[in-house]
């Protein structure tokens, strides 16, 4: 029995379907999750990246983004990218640390207080190159590019005014997370204190805590002035990084050429994207500054004074941190190059 001519074209367009990639030509959806608000450079940033990434790929990329911890909270992305439920994020260096401890070495004593583009020299050459190697298999997720900087962290008080390192005995201090931040609150003869950031203003108005530590710009977008935040101390004790990463879930689906097209996308946009989040902390100092908040910035003499002393024991706290030892080398080896 002869077939007809469309039963021979219907069985040689199925044969090529079956041939195809898998992913080519079907429409992929990429969820991505962020927990800061929609105003916050972080949210801006991925936004403007994700509009990008699916107008470059015509459409084929249809990108959701779901800001303020409306999908997850940047502590359960890890287990969201390993499970698949979670497409994209950047979560905190200080939130990956638990998975990958090698992202704590931001919190070494030789790192507190260093200039921004000797610090990022490090992070964006061979040290954070092995840092995204450990992130991709024990997270389960591939890391797009260079890091996305936050901004150097300080601390904020409610009560208390803050106009030396001794202002910082006593009080109970919020972290981000991450035993490097402990350790430094501990240093300072604090009580160290997790609260995930979306619960950060009620828990604050509330006096669970007496300080925290972050950057003016997380301070200025969730109006933490409302919060009761009056004194800043600004010693740039470490600078936050975002890490961009897709699920491996996610990443399957791709094409080849979508695969490029995420990794060029990101490496296009980061200068202007860290330019943004510089700006962003600048403007935010003046409107904390416009709000009430006092700032005391410590002297670089006085900062050095005290990375002096916390280098003492970089030894024994890279060793509680679990980071690699040819890191720490590396890190600290170009570090004090860089300052000298």
């Amino acid at each position: 029995m002869i077939k007809s001519a469309s039963s021979v074209v219907a069985a040689v367009a199925l044969g090529l379907v079956a041939l195809a990639p898998s992913g080519a030509g079907a429409q992929l959806t990429l969820k991505a999750s962020l927990d800061t608000s929609a105003t916050h450079m972080r949210t801006i940033s991925i936004d403007d990246y994700l509009k990008k990434l699916e107008a470059a790929s015509s459409g084929a990329i249809k990108t959701q983004l779901f800001h303020s911890g409306q999908l997850h909270k940047d502590v359960d992305v890890p287990k969201a990218m390993r499970e698949g439920t979670a497409d994209m994020a950047a979560p905190g260096v200080w939130v990956l640390a638990g998975f990958v401890p090698d992202c704590d070495i931001v919190q070494l004593p030789v790192f507190y207080g260093q200039p921004l583009e000797a610090q990022r020299d490090i992070m964006d050459g061979p040290v954070g190159q092995k840092i995204n190697e450990e992130i991709e298999r024990k997270v389960g997720a591939k890391v797009l590019g260079p890091w996305l900087d936050l901004g150097f962290a300080n601390y904020y008080s409610t009560k208390k005014p803050l106009t030396d390192f001794r202002d910082l005995d006593g009080l109970k201090i919020r972290t981000s997370g991450g035993a490097g931040q402990f350790a430094r609150v501990k240093f300072f003869n604090g009580i160290g204190n997790m609260t995930p950031w979306p619960d950060v203003p009620l828990a604050l108005s509330q006096g669970n805590f007496d300080a925290l530590a972050t950057t003016n710009e997380s301070t200025a977008s969730a109006k933490l002035w409302d919060s009761g935040v009056k004194y800043a101390f600004e010693d740039h004790q470490f600078m936050g990084y975002y890490v961009p990463m897709v699920s491996l879930v996610f990443w399957k689906k791709l094409t080849p050429d979508q695969r490029k097209l995420m990794v060029d996308l990101w490496a296009q946009n980061i200068p202007t994207y860290r330019k943004n989040m510089a700006n962003a902390q600048a403007k935010a100092r003046d409107e904390l500054v416009e709000h009430g908040v006092k700032f005391v910035t410590p002297t670089p003499a006085e900062i050095a004074a005290v990375r002096k002393k916390q280098m003492a024991d970089q030894d024994a706290i890279a060793k509680d941190l679990k980071l690699t030892p040819e890191l720490v080398k590396a890190a600290t080896e170009a570090m004090e190059k860089a300052g000298s």
